[in-house]
């Protein structure tokens, strides 16, 4: 028993490097502003929570950013970081706690959808009333500077709402719902790999 957990820890923390390794190859996608970035460091995070459990899962994000925080540093004051890993946990823990009770492959995509739909309206609440006000408070500038950073990239982008609405949730929606495809189609065949060593 012992054994088997300390495999899981030393898996979890594998998936966790990985997960930092694929924040660094992050991209820019049209209509969202410059600043949301996409990337694909979520993907072993939901493959450890498929696999090991909610808390695996949660466990994972935490290694990801702390590890890309300490190999690149911040440019946010740590307020990006912060949003990122909200925004993660909110993901696997839905879907991985509905997959570790049916393990099933509809079990995985309705826990895939629920954690999509539901780490894309948190984005809208925490952005809305956390990120974006403290954001603006540590780098003393104003809300209206960072609409204005919308606003450029997105031409339906005209005050902070219709930024969630046009901007922000079709972002969130993408990358979580391209991110929950890439793992209905790889998962059993890395499920299988990574069995091996827990």
């Amino acid at each position: 028993m012992k054994k088997q957990s300390t495999k899981k820890l030393v898996l979890t923390a594998l998936l966790g490097a990985m997960s930092a390794l694929l924040m660094v190859f992050e991209f820019s996608v049209p209509l969202a502003p410059t600043f949301v970035k996409f990337d694909f460091s979520d993907l072993p995070i939901i493959i450890g929570g498929f696999l090991m459990g909610p808390l695996s899962g949660i466990a994972t994000a935490i290694i990801k950013i702390l590890l890309s925080t300490m190999i690149r540093g911040t440019t946010t004051m740590f307020v990006g970081e912060l949003s990122n890993l909200i925004l993660s946990i909110v993901f696997v823990f839905p879907a991985s706690y509905l997959y570790q009770h049916h393990k099933t492959k509809t079990s995985a995509k309705k826990g895939l959808i629920s954690g999509t739909i539901i780490a894309s309206m948190l984005a809208i609440i925490s952005n809305l009333f956390v990120i974006f006000p403290l954001y603006a408070s540590l780098f003393g500038i104003s809300l209206q500077d960072i609409l204005k950073m919308a606003m450029v990239t997105n031409p339906l982008v005209t005050n902070m709402t219709t930024m969630m609405i046009f901007s922000l949730l079709p972002f969130n929606l993408l990358k979580y719902g391209v991110i929950s495809v890439v793992t209905i189609v790889v998962y059993k065949k890395l499920s299988l790999e990574f069995k091996k060593y827990i």
